[in-house]
């Protein structure tokens, strides 16, 4: 059962792959923005989806975060979040990513809770 307050973990080692650089979101060969952005998605939909009905997912629609501080290659950053509000099949979700250095990214994201075949179907144009 989603209730507010749950949190969710997930990390991820900065590699070449997901430098700014890489991601074409920078020159330098720091976690990218946009990889980090990932890391907190993944951390919401992930926390919620064990607790939805089969059938039923999750898709990001909204994302507020400030990027604050860098992470270089080898560093371990760390994304929690915490469920904050539920209104209906809306779901926000306080993210704070950090690596051994302190915080590294906070915000908050939105999710909505979706009917996975009915989702498919209008995103392959069908009714």
């Amino acid at each position: 059962m989603l209730e507010i307050g749950m949190k969710g973990n997930a990390e991820t080692v900065v590699t070449i792959d997901n430098t700014a650089k890489a991601f074409a979101s920078g020159a330098l060969e720091v976690f990218a923005t946009p990889a980090m952005i990932a890391l907190m998605e993944e951390t919401c939909w992930k926390m919620i989806q064990p607790e939805l009905e089969e059938g039923l997912g999750s898709v990001g629609t909204k994302v507020n975060i400030s990027h604050m501080a860098p992470s270089a290659i080898g560093k371990t950053v760390m994304c929690e979040a915490t469920l904050i509000e539920m209104d209906g099949r809306r779901l926000t979700f306080e993210v704070v990513c950090s690596d051994e250095n302190g915080v590294v990214g906070m915000g908050t994201h939105e999710r909505f809770i979706i009917n996975n075949e009915k989702f498919m179907a209008k995103a392959n144009g069908l009714k």
